[in-house]
């Protein structure tokens, strides 16, 4: 029996096509089909979804894994040259984002380290896929970058301990929480200048858990047209990822598939001095 060595880290991509989404699996031999090639299995529960294989949980995923290998004759796989990817967990029920959770990010906009963790939420129209081109709203002139770590919920969580918070998880992606500054600070709430629509770009790849050994001990990098505008640690967080887990469940019951953004490092065009922020402008990258 062979292992779950023969794919390539667990890595999931969702795929756009003309029959809706299309969940994938990066493998040594290439990008697998997982819906198809459960189907020429004669698989009995077939993931329609990536969601679909979220909620199944990791042990799930492991045999899932297990069965894949044993019928390797039975793999379909999908051409990578020409994805149209879809944001890589598409559905989550909630969108939990944090804000402020990085020191140096703090220092750099001049507000003081949060006692608490800052939550505020994105909705699922805020939603993008990697390489997906984002609308510059008319209604802004300020939009920012914020590369951040994402984490997926896998099983359910309701005041769960930081002990046992990361066996909450399901996997990890990246995520750009893009903000449009002049609409973030109109008001005291940030909701507005946060989830216009395409304002979170999330993926392409879903990574296992059981891949990330510390999600606090992870390069975060953000480039803007070839520039490293952010370059840092998540062990800079505040709040790591357990207590944020942890602390999340104690007032809300967190589901798999739910969205956790868990904040950005310094290096955001905010952090500048006022007469050096350039904001994102058209065909930036």
């Amino acid at each position: 029996k062979t292992s779950k060595g023969d794919f390539k880290n667990m890595r999931f991509v969702n795929i756009q096509s003309e029959n809706g989404l299309i969940p994938g699996l990066k493998t040594e031999n290439g990008l697998l089909n997982v819906k198809q090639t459960m189907e020429n299995m004669g698989h009995p529960h077939i993931p329609e979804t990536m969601n679909d294989i979220i909620a199944n949980g990791n042990e799930a995923l492991q045999q899932l894994v297990n069965e894949l290998n044993e019928a390797r004759d039975k793999h379909v796989y999908i051409e990578e040259n020409n994805i149209n990817y879809a944001p890589c967990v598409d559905n989550p029920g909630k969108i939990i984002c944090i804000g402020l959770n990085y020191r140096k990010h703090a220092e750099e906009s001049n507000m003081p380290i949060p006692e608490y963790p800052i939550l505020f939420s994105k909705f699922n129209n805020s939603l993008a896929g990697h390489n997906e081109d984002v609308v510059i709203s008319k209604y802004t002139n300020q939009l920012d970058y914020e590369a951040e770590l994402g984490l997926v919920i896998g099983k359910q969580a309701k005041d769960v301990s930081e002990e046992d918070a990361l066996d909450h998880v399901f996997g990890y992606f990246v995520a750009n929480d893009l903000s449009a500054r002049d609409l973030q600070f109109r008001s005291g709430q940030w909701l507005l200048g946060k989830t216009s629509d395409g304002l979170l770009p999330v993926g392409p790849e879903l990574i296992t858990k059981d891949e990330v050994p510390d999600p606090n001990n992870l390069r975060i990098t953000c480039t803007l047209n070839g520039d490293t505008r952010q370059d840092s640690n998540t062990k800079d967080m505040i709040f790591n990822c357990k207590e944020i887990v942890s602390y999340i469940s104690q007032f809300m019951t967190l589901d798999p598939g739910d969205l956790i953004i868990t904040g950005t490092p310094e290096g955001v065009v905010l952090g500048l001095p006022e007469d050096e922020r350039v904001y994102l402008q058209d065909g930036d990258e």
